[in-house]
């Protein structure tokens, strides 16, 4: 039932953007855009896997220099009826362009990974960012800042931490419609030199029509002290999504 309930909800935020997206010929600058993207993949016969995954975009231009966003993503795997992968995210933002290319942020939001330990995850902070390249072909941004964080893990202990945040992105335009972009975040607990995360993402984009994209992803989470301390440090996902852009 709850891989069901997620699966139409992604497919009706797909199918509502996409539709938003084609009814909207203006040329005149929009103060809103969005993205969603849903990934899906089930085999039958000898094994039986089930495999989804979907991400939303949605970003509103509050003045030429204020920029709000909000993200939410969900994944889900079973193999033969057993739930093998499940995790949940938000995270609402707020950028302010203090000059050209420098710019400050102020984000907060919650995740859910219970077989990487996480029951819950809180987090909110702030920080700069600078926009070394800015096109056309190509784009590179970093962010430094610091966020607060709690974390419940499914053990029932939890923490809370100071956490240094480094980011970095980097984008390479083919042509108008087809990119390729990489990403990598850096996490670090000022409490425990030893509990550090890594999440990067290398994907590349290719333009189906003027709403739809297909996205061909690597994403790799590292946690070099995971609680329980038996779990994996490291997971990745290998995936090909359908992206709607409005």
């Amino acid at each position: 039932m709850k891989i069901r309930m997620v699966l139409l909800s992604m497919c009706l935020l797909l199918a509502t953007t996409a539709a938003a997206g084609a009814g909207e010929p203006s040329k005149e600058e929009k103060p809103w855009k969005g993205q969603a993207e849903l990934s899906y993949v089930r085999t039958t016969g000898n094994t039986r896997t089930t495999s989804l995954a979907g991400k939303s975009l949605l970003e509103y231009k509050f003045t030429p220099r204020t920029t709000g966003s909000w993200k939410l993503g969900a994944l889900y795997s079973e193999d033969d009826g057993r739930t093998t992968a499940e995790s949940y995210s938000t995270e609402l933002r707020f950028d302010r362009l203090c000059t050209e290319r420098t710019y400050t942020y102020a984000l907060g939001g919650w995740n859910n990974d219970r077989f990487a330990g996480i029951d819950h995850r809180y987090y909110g902070g702030g920080g700069v960012g600078r926009k070394f390249l800015g096109g056309p072909k190509h784009f590179l941004a970093g962010e430094v800042g610091l966020n607060y964080t709690r974390e419940e893990y499914v053990d029932g202990s939890d923490s809370d931490f100071l956490t240094g945040r480094a980011f970095a992105k980097y984008e390479y335009a083919f042509s108008e419609k087809s990119r390729f972009l990489h990403s990598l975040e850096f996490l670090y607990d000022f409490s425990d030199s030893a509990h550090y995360k890594l999440n990067s993402e290398t994907a590349l984009v290719a333009a189906l029509t003027d709403v739809f994209s297909l996205k061909a992803g690597y994403t790799v989470r590292y946690d070099h002290k995971p609680v329980p301390a038996g779990l994996e440090r490291a997971d990745s996902m290998t995936s090909v999504a359908l992206v709607a852009n409005f």
